[in-house]
């Protein structure tokens, strides 16, 4: 079934976010249309439990159209969004001869797209990449924009390349077999997404995690519209700054993206990517960023209840009350996205409304403060 359909307007390269359910059956013919007439290897990236679910379905599709294809398997967590994963995928396409008119495919979560896609950036200075995120908050976000890139002992994503894919397959039926935790990350990153975006798309995703709360069935066209919705969200920003200007700090920069990030990579790097999912760290992060917001007089109160509603609606996060204030300052003084020794922190003014705000804004009690409130620590 062909579904919704999303075009992005990347400078770098123009492609199709296609949505709906029964899609990986035609995801050969999407490669063949993708990489063209004369590729002839897929070298497709994946997990151990993803594959073992849909690896079979991807291959008897790709090879149907032609391909050679070698699978690579990847461990499962951020902690293998590294560079020794990088050079062995790297070393298995130099063995086969992959060569400039053949393509990477990523099959799999935030992980696995990113390993996957800085890959394809490197190999022989670029080489085709079709995502294919099986998991909500890839498919929402990670999975669009062409950011790439693996972790450092140091940080997060403190190696990586922008580089744009040829398209992106999102079929909503890989998400019936994910983990509850999965989910609750996505949820958080749509939260996040709806926040920055527009008190539209806010409403719309807030309203449907209500609904999901209430026992309503989530694989619906319902989400489909939803997961269109975020993507065109999405798109919409990274044709307006695809590259993430650093001097740009308007509505429309790719930085906003950042919200509920800087404490989220923080508590990733002190637990060493082994406590949090992703997304269950960037529902943190929200709150955070929203309670910030509120100290400094950018957010009213029933703006901020709103957020802690909706980051609650998600579902249960792993507790946090254990970990130390002063530590995860530190991380946040080393996030990549500081400018000039400064970290720069999306905050709101209201829902729909970011703003960047300069580190030195937000005093260093203040954000022990908010983090012991908001974590729970002792």
């Amino acid at each position: 079934m062909l579904g919704l359909q999303v075009h992005t307007h990347a400078r770098q390269q123009k492609y199709e976010i296609r949505i709906g359910r029964g899609l990986l059956t035609s995801v050969g013919a999407n490669a063949r249309r993708g990489f063209g007439s004369q590729a002839q290897r897929v070298v497709l990236v994946s997990n151990r439990k993803v594959f073992e679910i849909y690896g079979p379905t991807v291959i008897r599709s790709i090879e149907a159209s032609g391909f050679t294809v070698w699978p690579w398997l990847i461990g499962d967590g951020e902690r293998h969004k590294s560079m020794r994963t990088v050079e062995g995928i790297l070393r298995l396409l130099a063995e086969n001869r992959l060569d400039r008119n053949d393509g990477v495919i990523a099959l799999g979560g935030g992980v696995v797209g990113d390993v996957a896609g800085f890959v394809a950036a490197t190999y022989l200075r670029g080489i085709s990449v079709i995502q294919i995120p099986t998991t909500l908050l890839a498919q929402i976000d990670s999975a669009v924009g062409g950011k790439t890139g693996v972790n450092l002992p140091a940080g997060k994503n403190l190696v990586g390349a922008f580089h744009q894919p040829r398209a992106v397959i999102i079929d909503i039926e890989t998400l019936a077999t994910l983990p509850s935790r999965e989910l609750v990350a996505g949820w958080c990153e749509s939260v996040k997404q709806g926040a920055v975006a527009s008190r539209k798309l806010f409403k719309q995703t807030t309203q449907f995690l209500a609904r999901v709360k209430a026992g309503d069935a989530f694989i619906c066209s319902q989400l489909e519209d939803l997961i269109a919705a975020h993507c065109a969200f999405k798109a919409s920003i990274v044709a307006a700054d695809e590259r993430e200007d650093g001097s740009r700090s308007d509505r429309r920069s790719r930085r906003i993206l950042n919200f509920g990030h800087t404490i989220a990579h923080a508590l990733e790097v002190v637990t060493a990517y082994r406590r949090f999912r992703h997304g269950e760290a960037v529902g943190y992060g929200v709150l955070v960023a929203a309670e910030l917001s509120k100290h400094l007089g950018l957010l009213p109160s029933p703006e901020l209840e709103l957020l802690r509603h909706s980051v609650r609606l998600c579902g249960p996060l792993p507790l946090a009350g254990d970990l130390d204030a002063a530590e995860i300052a530190a991380a946040i003084a080393r996030d990549k996205k500081s400018n000039r020794g400064q970290v720069q922190w999306v905050l709101l003014r209201r829902i729909g409304r970011p703003l960047i705000v300069d580190g030195k804004e937000i005093s260093a009690r203040l954000l022990q403060k908010t983090l012991r409130t908001v974590l729970g620590l002792r």
